[in-house]
């Protein structure tokens, strides 16, 4: 399960019949990628740009042409879901969300794929708080926009997708351990009730779930004995460890730390190993290559399992 935000990673993979490819995300439309998909068997999840999204969500026509030229162009791409903006909440563009994401659903029903095709956003863990994990809500200025998202997607049936990066929480506060967020600990790091945490990772997304099922949706079927309380899915489109560059310090209670190919590596094949042991989340590795033209921290380019030139940074092992 890879991210891809080109064509080239695509029509590569394409080339080698790689059979461990399941899933990809695509961070934007790209007519040779969603050519090279074709007849593939692939799951896409395909995004609509945050550049879109304030066309999109002030006209519906806007959102019916995007529909038509991005998802009903390629029948034989197995387009899974839509995920409309990426981690704009909080932030100024956080009010296009919901509007966006109802006229592209819209305009998904409209063409017959309603069933097939669900339409999501992204937000990171930061649109949570709370500790242990069964304490998690949405912070204060989340809240407004979280809440009628949540009701809208339990309502259509769709996940909730939630980038989940144990690297960023570990070198964010100096009393996270390395093992603890690399799946390593083998004694159990946070006790919640009778839950038991012995990886970071699997801690961030329950309490996002937890967050999730504190909001009221009127008119939803009970569930589980509880009134109206929104039960829908967690996907995971983005989680990963960089393989090198240093994290300054420059947070409160952060940890200067570099990164390593070996740390990596550790934190990947465990993810891919976690998942694969049964854990009812879909998720996709981040990324496929390092972003060596990406401006920024070395930290940000160096996310990938293989280099610009396609060779490999490290092996994973998928089942």
């Amino acid at each position: 399960m890879f991210r891809s935000s080109g064509s080239g990673s695509l029509l590569w993979f394409e080339r080698q019949q790689s059979a461990v490819i399941k899933r990809v995300r695509l961070f934007e439309p790209n007519r040779a990628a969603l050519q090279a998909l074709g007849n593939s068997g692939i799951e896409v999840n395909l995004a609509v740009p945050n550049t879109e999204l304030q066309n999109i969500a002030y006209n519906p026509s806007a959102a019916g042409a995007w529909v038509a030229t991005n998802i009903q162009a390629y029948p034989t791409v197995r387009i899974e879901s839509i995920t409309v903006g990426s981690e704009l909440i909080p932030g100024p563009q956080a009010q296009l969300v919901l509007p966006a994401m109802q006229n592209i659903y819209n305009s998904i029903r409209g063409a017959g794929l309603g069933g097939r095709i669900k339409v999501s956003t992204v937000v990171s863990t930061a649109v949570t708080t709370g500790f242990p994990p069964s304490a998690g809500v949405f912070t204060p200025q989340a809240m407004p926009f979280m809440v009628p998202i949540v009701q809208f997607l339990a309502r259509t049936g769709a996940p909730l997708m939630v980038t989940v990066y144990p690297y960023f929480a570990y070198v964010q506060n100096d009393v996270i351990s390395l093992d603890y967020a690399l799946f390593r600990a083998n004694y159990d790091v946070v006790t919640d009730g009778a839950l038991r945490y012995r990886n970071l990772f699997d801690a961030m997304v329950d309490t996002v779930y937890s967050a999730i099922e504190k909001v009221d949706v009127p008119g939803l079927q009970k569930v589980d004995g509880l009134d109206r309380a929104a039960r829908i899915p967690i996907h995971v489109p983005e989680s990963g460890w960089p393989s090198r560059g240093r994290s300054g310090g420059g947070w409160r209670n952060a940890k200067t730390y570099d990164a390593t190919v070996s740390d990596a590596w550790t934190y990947n094949q465990n993810l891919v190993n976690h998942v694969a042991q049964g854990t009812p989340l879909v998720t996709y590795v981040f990324g496929l290559f390092n972003e060596n033209l990406k401006p920024g921290a070395e930290i940000e380019r160096n996310f990938g399992i293989f280099y610009p030139n396609m060779q490999p940074v490290y092996n994973i092992n998928f089942p």
